[in-house]
């Protein structure tokens, strides 16, 4: 699919490594076909050390011979990147955005004519366990899609939807890694709290939900029956989920998630 494909980068900060660092280790494409843009010389240097990939301080000459081009560059930015490049990017580059709030047609107003997606991943693509969706703009079709959903899924899971729905991913997976940092650090607080040491509450607190997580992806169950898988009667766990509900932990993650999707639509508006 990315056979003698160019894939260029214009931003090379940690979503961009995690990206590059997906794509060769699942052997996409080669080193060589890789060439990343940034201002700093040192962070190029850097990827080029580790990742063995081209580097270049050279925008317009990245965008240029990119077959697949990807925006990754902070949103303060993004305008002033667009108007250095836009004359040099063809036709048929196919340009990946995960610039936070810039929109498709903020996109194709830059870019006339050429394929863009625009997708919002999370965090953990650092580890290769992201969240990515991925909406597609005018003139990109199915086979832009499945390269995008490809790339895209050499760093985590990928669900392909419409660009009115980002705000909502922004506010449940894009900021959800936010809220799991806060239950592991309570639940970690907790074990200290009931006697353990802090480094293995720690561990103890991160890797259950790792876990828990899992068993919800691989199993295919809802997360209610494997609730009652382990929710014995007059047992442990029902004794503490009883505090969670009276204590409105659901509404309180419910509220969270629409807080931060409002937020991601006012932001976008600006």
């Amino acid at each position: 699919m990315l056979q003698n494909k160019k894939i260029s980068f214009l931003g090379g900060g940690a979503m961009a490594e995690a990206l590059i660092r997906g794509i060769l280790k699942a052997g996409l494409v080669k080193p060589e076909q890789i060439t990343a843009n940034d201002i700093s010389q040192e962070r190029l240097h850097y990827l080029a050390d580790r990742y063995q990939i081209q580097i270049s301080l050279e925008g317009t000459a990245v965008a240029a011979e990119a077959d697949i081009l990807f925006l990754t560059v902070k949103p303060q930015v993004i305008n002033q990147v667009l108007e250095h490049v836009a004359s040099t990017v063809r036709k048929e580059t196919t340009v990946i955005s995960i610039v936070a709030g810039f929109t498709i047609a903020a996109l194709e107003q830059a870019l006339p004519q050429v394929p863009v997606v625009r997708v919002m991943p999370n965090t953990p693509v650092a580890v290769g366990e992201g969240m990515s969706a991925i909406a597609l703009g005018t003139f990109a079709d199915a086979g832009i899609g499945e390269i995008a959903s490809a790339i895209f899924s050499s760093v985590g899971q990928v669900v392909n939807l419409p660009e009115s729905l980002l705000d909502a991913v922004t506010g449940l997976s894009g900021s959800g890694p936010g809220y799991a940092f806060v239950i592991i650090d309570a639940l970690a607080d907790a074990g200290v709290r009931a006697g353990l040491p802090r480094a293995q509450a720690l561990l103890l607190s991160a890797q259950t939900l790792l876990g828990a997580a899992k068993m919800v992806i691989e199993t295919g169950e809802h997360p209610a029956k494997l609730r009652d898988m382990v929710t014995s009667p007059g047992g442990t766990t029902i004794a503490g989920i009883h505090v969670l509900e009276q204590q409105g932990v659901r509404a309180a993650l419910s509220d969270a998630v629409i807080a931060a999707a409002n937020r991601s639509r006012e932001l976008g508006k600006k």
